[in-house]
């Protein structure tokens, strides 16, 4: 059985999508990033960078336990593991899959999390940041409208750079976009959220998520945005 260490937040359903496409079964255990369970040393362990999602499988590729952390290479390698497809079956559409998972860990990731973190969540609000990283997201989109107007999915098929993507699309608001003014992007949207193992992943743990809609205030906004890690909070977290 795989552990899922996770959380309700983009990165985290991507590893939850995938594993509901692989019917691979797993185990969630939960941490709770607001109260800064990512800086326990046991979570520490498991993920260096204590950022969710982490993986461990107690049968890794030489038979022995292995834990993951990333969720670009926790995907990669549980599609190795299940000899999946959704990597890319030749060289070439493996290429072509992780150039637009890329795409997604090193611009989209980062960049839409910045127009979260600026436009939602920033105790005081910056126009120069928020217009920043609003105009990148945009930029962002309009890439991915110009791809998906030429083929159905980001590298062709179905994929895991799908999987990836789908979970940061999803707060459009957040990001200050409408997803009409992107039609190609719309209909790929509409195509993955509408996937039986997509239903799936995104009610993990729907019932935390609902009580935690609000913007964290107070320590837990501190340990949402690493003030706890840098206090030395994760030393005395057992």
């Amino acid at each position: 059985m795989l552990d899922l260490y996770f959380w309700p937040t983009p990165n985290c359903y991507k590893v939850a999508i995938l594993l509901e496409e692989l019917e691979l079964p797993y185990s969630v255990k939960p941490i709770h990033i607001g109260k800064g369970e990512q800086f326990t040393d046991a979570f520490i362990a498991i993920s260096p960078n204590n950022k969710v999602p982490a993986l461990a499988d107690p049968n890794g590729p030489d038979g022995e336990p292995i834990s993951l952390f990333e969720s670009g290479a926790i995907m990669t390698y549980l599609a190795d593991k299940a000899g999946s497809s959704l990597a890319g079956d030749t060289p070439r559409d493996r290429a072509e899959v992780n150039q637009w998972l890329m795409f997604q860990m090193g611009s989209l990731g980062p960049m839409l999390g910045q127009a979260h973190h600026f436009r939602r969540y920033a105790r005081e609000k910056i126009p120069y940041a928020v217009d920043r990283y609003t105009d990148e997201a945009t930029r962002l989109y309009r890439v991915m409208d110009r791809r998906l107007a030429s083929t159905p999915f980001l590298a062709g098929a179905y994929s895991i750079a799908d999987m990836a993507t789908y979970p940061w699309i999803r707060p459009h608001k957040w990001q200050g976009q409408s997803l009409e003014d992107y039609p190609h992007l719309q209909r790929w949207y509409s195509e993955v959220r509408a996937r039986p193992a997509v239903v799936r992943a995104v009610e993990v743990m729907r019932d935390r998520l609902d009580r935690n809609r609000d913007v964290p205030k107070g320590e837990a906004w501190d340990r949402l945005f690493g003030k706890g890690q840098l206090q030395g909070e994760g030393a005395k977290n057992d």
